[in-house]
């Protein structure tokens, strides 16, 4: 019960420009469809969002715990969403001086210190042409 109300917390922290970006962030993922799992990188990467198994522990595991829970909630768009919020309200502070949606970008991309790999700027630059965010 702890856990769904931090989840539902963290998504209430982002807000509209959030949401904003987490579409663009889905659509450049999966269309903002749930796709499944697909090998990405050398693992797999799952849902809308396209979160590997790492991720998801991070977030909290809001699907429940395991593989199981972690895939059934990547193609569950709350869920997914719910875990994005609470992964990036969990490392945001990893990445201060920059807008909140190229956080969340980067993050998202990049992993925890997201902000700090050269890497993840194609991804964000995708995702501002999107949304037009900072």
């Amino acid at each position: 019960m702890l856990l769904k109300l931090a989840v539902l917390l963290a998504v209430a922290a982002v807000g509209v420009f959030g949401d904003t970006c987490l579409h663009c962030i889905c659509l450049h993922e999966s269309g903002c469809k749930p796709i499944g799992c697909h090998m990405d990188v050398g693992s797999l990467s799952c849902g809308y969002y396209q979160i590997k198994w790492p991720y998801y522990e991070d977030c909290g595991q809001p699907g429940g715990q395991g593989t199981a829970g972690w895939q059934k909630c990547a193609d569950d768009y709350n869920c997914a969403t719910g875990c994005v919020n609470a992964y990036i309200n969990r490392y945001k502070g990893n990445c201060a001086g920059v807008g909140a949606c190229q956080q969340m970008s980067r993050i998202h991309n990049g992993g925890p210190n997201g902000c700090h790999v050269s890497g993840t700027l194609g991804y964000w630059s995708v995702i501002q042409k999107c949304c037009g965010c900072s």
